[in-house]
Order: C-alpha cells, then sequence, then structure tokens
C-alpha cells in the first residue's frame, strides 16, 4: 500500500515587501553579487564584440586576405566564421563554470532569506 501524501499546507509563503527588496538591492551581498556578474560579463561582451567586428571588417576590407586559402578550398574566411561560433560555445561553457561557482551560491543565499528560509 502507498503512503499518503501529506495534506497541503494551509500556509501561504510569506512575499517580501517592496520595502525588503529595496533593502536587499542596497546590501552588500547583492553588491558583490553584481560586480562579480559585471565583471565577467562586461569584458567578454566587449571582447566578442570587437572580434565579431573584425571578421566582418576584414570580410569588407580585406578580401585578399579572408579568401587566403589554407588548405584545399579551406579559406582563412571559412575558418574565422566557425571559430566565431566556436567562441560563442566557448563563451557560453565558461559563465556556465562561473555562474555555478561564483554568482549561484550568492544569489541562492539571497533567495532563500528573501522567502524566509533563514
Amino acid at each position: 500500500m502507498a503512503a499518503e501524501a501529506p495534506p497541503p499546507s494551509t500556509e501561504k509563503a510569506q512575499l517580501p515587501t517592496p520595502e525588503e527588496f529595496t533593502e536587499v538591492q542596497e546590501s552588500a551581498e547583492f553588491g558583490e553579487l553584481r560586480r562579480s556578474y559585471r565583471s565577467f560579463a562586461f569584458p567578454l561582451t566587449i571582447g566578442f564584440i570587437v572580434w565579431y567586428l573584425l571578421y566582418v571588417l576584414l570580410s569588407n576590407y580585406a578580401g585578399g586576405f579572408m579568401g587566403a586559402k589554407l588548405v584545399g578550398n579551406i579559406n582563412v574566411a571559412f575558418v574565422f566564421g566557425v571559430l566565431q561560433f566556436v567562441s560563442t560555445f566557448l563563451i557560453a561553457w565558461w559563465y556556465s563554470k562561473h555562474a555555478a561557482a561564483k554568482l549561484d551560491p550568492k544569489a541562492e543565499a539571497i533567495k532563500t532569506r528573501m522567502e524566509g528560509g533563514a
């Protein structure tokens, strides 16, 4: 015979007030979380945009260089194009590792406190 599930709780979760959200937003812990995110995301975003614009500019203004054959019919433009995809996936992987190690624990601690867990 299967065990019966406990009856649903009649207590409603206490939602944080706007003042509590403001207090958390102004806290040093939230500021550290925001700094940790920005110090990772902004430089990578700028770096990727520069890398992408370099690819576009070289494609438009350095046709001879981009058309240079490397192996068989594979030219520099094709390799750079593939590297755009590779760099996108590497950045996503790197960010997920960073978030799991540095951002998620801090965010979870703030969320738990806001939900009244501790």
